[in-house]
């Protein structure tokens, strides 16, 4: 039976020059379509776009007939695909070329490295001619052990009259047993650095392995967060992200260690698969005994830490990516939330000691006015704050009071309810909106720009007040990190993080479209073909030349090329421009199509825009040619009948149980209102206006089994729930929305009295929530679930006494 090639074979230099061009376009096309499920032409039209400056956004929208209509999503994994393989393909050839120079690149390892597949498998298979520091091993080979070595592993002979050969003191050789350690050193080496068996064991031990966590030695607390990991195990394969994670924040903090051990009954299953992949014989001589022990000692000396690095590592990166997800799926939701409009609104930051920070905002969010009211304890000035609020709206004229989510919002929420009754003549709607991430705009360079003689707490007042009329355009402005709605975002990959995100924003940006007229830098900047500098240009352009007539003066803005207005144009909207269709999603290159609908209907172009009755009339194919496809046609169609839409939902608002504003006034079963904050994979924190956000686990999302959390609900969803266990001492509600009888919220509240409105700075709600959307929920029914409750916060990395 042949052997498979070892390090212990003489070398057979293989001369040939190293491939260059491996990952060719339509190769690199052909394995990524593979992947996607799509057609090899689609791929490496998108490269081609990619790789000339196209941004995903404007492929996805306007390059249809190009890439066969893929979507954004499909569009981002192919970046990202194209990326790793070509990083891949960089490493390759960096390895090929260092082999070939040491002179031991055979046909055989050519063939191995030109067609590995992951970065994994290509440093295993470089493993072996990697330069690496001086072994034992290695001194066994400058002591002329090496044929012993092969002696042993090839030939049946007798161990210790074999090893009598090779003594020699002045190599640190003196004696048999010496030369035998020697050689045993050099066959774990080389069995160590097989790039199949790694991959063999590597697979095995992913599916068979017990992740097992044990609490470090003198770390134990009884209140530690980790408390529930001292003593936990579990299949690696079956552990999930958020519970991963919160392993390895423990392991970080020097609290827990973290080991992986085949399952009881196949402890010795990775040495069989080391001998078998070997070929050690199996008998009782002493030769194979020997043999069998340096099988051993590969596994125990060697490779289980190696590979149980490997998996851990795999674990991470696994669970970081299903965060990132879960990230990135928050934030979109949030970014596209309904907008209340442009309608002059007054910013309400709450607070208690320090005054209620208030900001009048005009429709475009320009700051019209501002003050500090003294309404709750210790002030106490009810009366004056009424007197000043009315004075304010009064005057500006003001249609929505937004109110931030912290300290003090519910007895905020009051005040703007007494002010409603006294001055019934106002014509006002308020709402609760979150305010995370208000101090941090507040505090930041880009605030301290806008509103130089401003204090920041008045600041936070105005980004309150404007990520009500329109959260997409303000929370750009913000460190996505810094909203709140991950999970365990500060211990991911930061720039894997912060790529992803970054995407999100991007395409939630030219999703819905930009003003040109009255975006913000930030806002400009995230528009496709644009970048701080572009976009602050547009913003030096308008304040000097005043506002845009229409896109084509964008060519005018410095540093503004056509490829940029290529990308950027078809995002930017001009209300009432010289143009009617600069206010649309149709792109500028699509005009001519317009206008030759237009012609066919015998009418101008801005008639036909938005007249359902003469759209209805139009079929693709009379306009489909050379110049512009089918996709094209068919979304020019689309857009002309409703130009300019905001895909964002319709606005609505959460409606907080009247007398329920902290946890003393919850009790089991009682019905209400609340905003869904965050999503994780164990389930739904949910805003219900107690300063303390509830957990809807998983199990009581529904009536029937949830895989998914984000499958029933998303982040600003209003939904019906049940308080089913309410913890004061630990600040811990759990909720559920199973479906069973309701009982009006204002029925199970009336049984207590309302609480004094003095409230301490630390009942602020710990998660942010935005308060519009168009989702509601069934209400639920289910026994208390603190077990659950408490095993997802700990997962979530709160902390639970």
């Amino acid at each position: 039976m042949s052997r498979s090639p070892s390090r212990l074979e003489p070398d057979r230099p293989y001369e040939r020059d190293i491939p260059h061009e491996l990952d060719s376009l339509m190769n690199l096309a052909a394995q990524i379509a593979q992947e996607l499920g799509v057609r090899p032409q689609q791929v490496s039209a998108t490269i081609t776009l990619l790789d000339e400056g196209a941004t995903v956004p404007f492929i996805a929208r306007y390059r249809k007939e190009v890439t066969g209509a893929l979507d954004d999503i499909q569009l981002r994994q192919l970046a990202l695909r194209v990326d790793y393989l070509r990083d891949l393909e960089s490493r390759r050839k960096t390895i090929l070329q260092s082999i070939q120079e040491q002179g031991k690149l055979t046909p055989e390892l050519t063939t191995a490295i030109t067609t590995a597949e992951t970065k994994v498998r290509l440093e295993d298979l470089y493993l072996p001619y990697r330069p690496k520091r001086r072994s034992k091993a290695q001194a066994a080979r400058e002591a002329g052990l090496e044929p012993l070595a092969l002696q042993l592993l090839n030939t049946p002979c007798d161990p210790m009259q074999a090893a009598s050969h090779y003594i020699n003191p002045d190599k640190e050789v003196p004696d048999q047993e010496s030369a035998l350690a020697g050689a045993q050193q050099i066959l774990i080496e080389q069995f160590s650095e097989q790039a199949d068996l790694l991959d063999k064991l590597r697979k095995w031990l992913w599916g068979n392995s017990i992740a097992t966590v044990a609490v470090a030695r003198g770390k134990a607390t009884d209140d530690s967060k980790f408390r529930d990991y001292y003593d936990h195990r579990e299949p690696l394969r079956k552990m999930p992200s958020h519970r991963a994670l919160a392993m390895f924040r423990g392991n970080k903090a020097g609290e827990l260690k973290i080991s992986l051990l085949p399952e009881a009954t196949m402890q010795n299953e990775p040495v069989q698969i080391i001998a078998h992949h070997t070929r050690i014989p199996t008998g009782n001589s002493s030769r194979e005994r020997w043999l069998q022990n340096c099988v051993a000692q590969t596994w125990t000396q060697k490779l289980h830490k190696q590979i149980e690095t490997d998996l851990l590592k795999r674990l991470r990166e696994e669970a970081e990516s299903e965060a990132i997800k879960v990230f990135a799926r928050n934030l979109k939701d949030l970014l596209l939330a309904a907008p209340a409009g442009q309608k002059i609104t007054l910013g309400l930051d709450p607070g208690l000691r320090t005054g209620t920070k208030a900001a009048v905002v005009d429709a475009t969010g320009k700051l019209l006015d501002h003050c500090t009211l003294y309404p709750h304890a210790p002030h106490k000035r009810w009366d004056e704050s009424l007197s000043t609020l009315a004075k304010l709206v009064a005057k500006h004229d003001v249609s929505l009071i937004s109110i931030g989510n912290g300290t003090a919002s519910r007895e905020t929420e009051q005040l703007i309810k007494d002010l409603g009754t006294r001055h019934p003549e106002l014509n006002f709607s308020a709402v609760i909106v979150s305010e995370a991430g208000a101090s941090v705009y507040s505090a930041s360079e880009l605030a301290s720009h806008e509103f130089p003689d401003l204090d920041v707490t008045i600041r936070g007042a105005v980004s309150i007040a404007r990520r009500l009329q329109d959260p997409l355009a303000e929370l750009v402005k913000i460190d996505p990190k810094a909203i709140g709605v991950g999970q365990y975002q500060h211990d991911v990959d930061q720039k894997s993080l912060a790529a992803s995100l970054e995407n999100v924003v991007e395409d939630g940006v030219n999703h819905v479209g930009v003003d040109l007229n009255t975006a913000s830098c930030e806002l400009l900047a995230k528009v496709a073909g644009l970048n701080k500098k572009t976009a602050q240009n547009i913003i030096d352009y308008r304040d000097k030349q005043g506002r845009f007539g229409d896109r084509k003066q964008l060519l005018k803005v410095p540093r503004l090329g056509a490829k940029a207005f290529e990308q950027c144009a078809a995002f930017l909207r001009i209300r009432e421009g010289q143009q009617p269709l600069d206010n649309s999603a149709v792109h500028p290159e699509a005009y001519a199509l317009v206008d030759s609908m237009a012609s066919t209907l015998h009418c101008k172009a801005a008639e036909l825009i938005g007249n359902s009755a003469l759209i209805k009339t139009l079929t693709s194919h009379q306009f489909v040619s050379q110049h512009y496809g089918e996709y094209t046609v068919r979304d020019v169609i689309a857009e002309l009948e409703k130009p300019g839409r905001d895909p964002r939902p319709e606005f609505k608002t959460a409606q907080f149980a009247a007398g329920v504003e902290t946890l003393k006034d919850l009790h089991i079963d009682m019905q209400l209102e609340g905003v869904v904050t965050n999503v994780t994979n164990f389930g739904a924190f949910i805003d219900i206006g107690v300063h303390q956000d509830g957990l809807v686990h998983i199990s009581q999302l529904a009536d029937q089994f949830v895989k998914d959390p984000h499958s029933v609900v998303k982040t600003g969803d209003i939904v019906q729930v049940r308080v089913t266990d309410v913890d004061e001492a630990r600040r811990r509600i759990a909720l559920s929305m199973k479906s069973q009888p309701m009982k009006s919220a204002i029925q199970s509240t009336h049984k207590r009295p309302m609480e004094n409105q003095d409230r301490s700075a630390s009942e602020k709600s710990s998660k942010p929530h935005m308060t519009a959307t168009t989702t509601r929920a069934k209400v639920p029914h289910e026994k208390p679930l603190l077990n659950s409750l408490t095993a997802g916060l700990k997962a979530a990395g709160f902390k639970v006494k």
